[in-house]
């Protein structure tokens, strides 16, 4: 028998998931609470019990479609990755569209982003003042200097912020259709190569085989769930 707690997660994820759909397919504007009961299949009365205003249910659907991305990124970024520059690589695959469920995230999120252009409470959540994915992703730059392997002279946070915000540009453009995937994978491994030059990655192996290999992975787990929201 289910739990009372159980049977209210799951009312909740299926509201939320009517914000998403709607999002991704007529933008938030459409996502009026009637409009949001009527796609998932409740009451407005429902909705109105889960969540006390529009703002709560937007944020918690925010918040669900990250915790989603996360899961499903933890589970298609292998663990214990000690590459930096492959796990850079799989980490950007995470913006890209590659196949239905990134490209509806993708969607959703930027009608989030359109939406916190003119919401300021909403933007206040949206676009929170840290920035876990540029730290990240500057920390597995900063694995890759210590071995070694990094072009010398670079600014790891100033190559995380390009990172994120190309990835997510170009993620964009393959969703409107402008570029192709094979075009948006080609433009980031060009600035992966800059920032891991052949010569340089060739020492990985090196340094695995010398047993240091923890001083490139160690302490890089697995990324949350990216998008434009994340940052």
């Amino acid at each position: 028998m289910s739990r009372p707690t159980d049977v209210r997660a799951r009312q909740r994820r299926r509201i939320a998931e009517a914000v998403w759909r709607i999002a991704a397919g007529q933008g938030l504007d459409a996502a009026s609470m009637r409009r949001i009961a009527t796609e998932a299949g409740v009451s407005l009365r429902a909705v109105q019990y889960h969540f006390d205003s529009k703002h709560a249910l937007l944020v918690d659907a925010l918040r669900l479609l990250h915790e989603e991305n996360e899961r499903l990124a933890r589970a298609r970024i292998p663990y214990g990755m000690t590459d930096p520059r492959e796990l850079l690589r799989a980490l950007l695959d995470e913006f890209l569209p590659l196949d239905g469920q990134r490209a509806f995230a993708l969607r959703v999120f930027t009608a989030y982003y359109a939406r916190s252009l003119t919401d300021p409470e909403l933007a206040a959540v949206f676009l929170a003042a840290e920035q876990p994915l540029e730290r990240l992703i500057a920390d597995i730059i900063g694995a890759g200097e210590a071995a070694g392997i990094t072009a010398p002279g670079i600014d790891r946070e100033h190559e995380a912020d390009l990172l994120v915000s190309g990835a997510v540009g170009l993620g964009l453009d393959v969703v409107h259709e402008r570029r192709s995937l094979a075009g948006v994978r080609k433009v980031l491994d060009y600035h992966l190569g800059r920032i891991f030059p052949t010569e340089a990655v060739g020492a990985v192996e090196a340094v695995d085989a010398a047993g240091a290999s923890g001083s490139v992975g160690a302490g890089l787990q697995p990324p949350p769930g990216p998008g434009p929201g994340t940052s």
